[in-house]
């Protein structure tokens, strides 16, 4: 059968050709998903406090960008053209969403950033740029054409608002229409403008820099560390020269900071607890009413559960990781918390272990899973 999402390809073959290698083109991929948002219903998304979104506005050279949330009047004198309205984290902010980034499940959730939305009414754009993530770029309403460079001439313009490449070399161009689908390896230069107003819907998924990865985890350390014992110098002697650390007073500290070791295990723990980490905006709410914990059983086993869209549920071969929480379940209740990981819900009169069942209610309880709805 073949895949229109990525071009007649199955997952496999696409993971082995194009995955961080090469772009791909899948034309008509999900028309389904092209009326997702309006201009209309971005420029609400963009009104909203924990919104994040940026509008980026082009005169020749020079670029202006604004971060939001923004008021309806920002939207009132803006140009027929040369504009761009960016936002953020939509699958936090629409829960139809969560549907079209299911279509991208054959990748792992932990490597999953968000969904990125974009208008732009004819020449709107952020100008020639790279990521350094992978991203589906699914058209929706509009077009817009994409030229793209494989350069390694990666040099941004100084001072520029936004990092757009100071020489941009494009070897290939499409014009995307409404459903076409275009994807990129990181570090791939891209420019895409828009034709007529267009909406441009971006699946991004992160890849953490070793220097992020690092300072976070030396951050995990910091929190996590039993360092134990005081310097302490009994014998020390009067000196002549203040100012030289001598060797004893090294060695004693040197010692000290030799406890700052760590093992797999620490950093295991820290891969789960990091990956599993909601952006730093997201907040969750707990139930208004909560239900008591029998309630909660019966509601589960009658409609079902859900994860809120915000919620990020990991599991590796030893533990759980909900939303940078760690936990151990016990052995039975392990094979329903996986289902419910990689599905990101139970469905109805699904027999919940014991061992699970009091987790799933302090997760309700926290705000990171909620009945599904009747």
């Amino acid at each position: 059968m073949r895949n229109k999402l990525l071009n007649g390809l199955t997952p496999a073959q696409f993971l082995r050709r194009h995955w961080q290698k090469r772009p791909l083109l899948a034309r008509n991929s999900l028309p389904q998903f092209a009326d997702l948002l309006s201009r209309r219903t971005l420029i609400e998304l963009a009104l909203l406090p924990e919104a994040e979104a940026r509008l980026i506005t082009r005169k020749g050279r020079h670029w202006d960008v604004r971060h939001g949330p923004f008021r309806r009047q920002d939207f009132a004198k803006l140009p027929d053209r040369d504009w761009t309205l960016l936002v953020q984290g939509v699958d936090l902010l629409l829960p139809r969403a969560k549907e079209l980034l299911g279509r991208f499940d054959f990748i792992p959730y932990a490597r999953l950033d968000d969904l990125m939305v974009s208008y732009a009414p004819p020449g709107g754009g952020v100008g020639p740029h790279f990521d350094s993530y992978d991203v589906f770029l699914l058209q929706g309403e509009g077009q817009r054409r994409w030229q793209i460079s494989s350069q390694r001439d990666l040099t941004l313009v100084e001072k520029a608002p936004l990092k757009i490449l100071s020489d941009f070399r494009p070897t290939r161009e499409w014009t995307l229409n409404t459903g076409d689908l275009l994807y990129l390896p990181p570090r791939y230069a891209h420019d895409g403008v828009a034709l007529a107003n267009c909406i441009t819907l971006s699946v991004g998924f992160r890849a953490p820099s070793a220097q992020d990865l690092c300072s976070r985890f030396y951050d995990f350390l910091q929190d996590n560390l039993d360092a134990r014992g005081l310097y302490a110098d009994p014998h020390l002697k009067a000196t002549q020269q203040p100012a030289r650390i001598a060797p004893q007073l090294a060695r004693g500290l040197l010692d000290l900071l030799a406890q700052a070791r760590w093992k797999r295990a620490d950093m295991l723990r820290f891969i789960g607890e990091d990956l599993s980490t909601p952006k730093s905006h997201v907040v969750f709410n707990p139930p208004r009413r909560a239900l008591s914990a029998p309630a909660f059983a019966r509601t589960a086993r009658r409609n079902g559960l859900q994860l809120v869209p915000a919620s990020i549920l990991l599991y590796d071969d030893h533990a759980f990781y909900m939303n940078g929480e760690r936990c151990i379940p016990p052995a039975a209740a392990r094979p329903l918390l996986r289902r419910f990981a990689n599905r990101r819900k139970l469905d109805p009169a699904a027999a919940i272990p014991a061992g699970a069942a009091e987790l799933l209610y302090a997760w309700y309880r926290a705000g990171f899973i909620a009945p599904a709805a009747e």
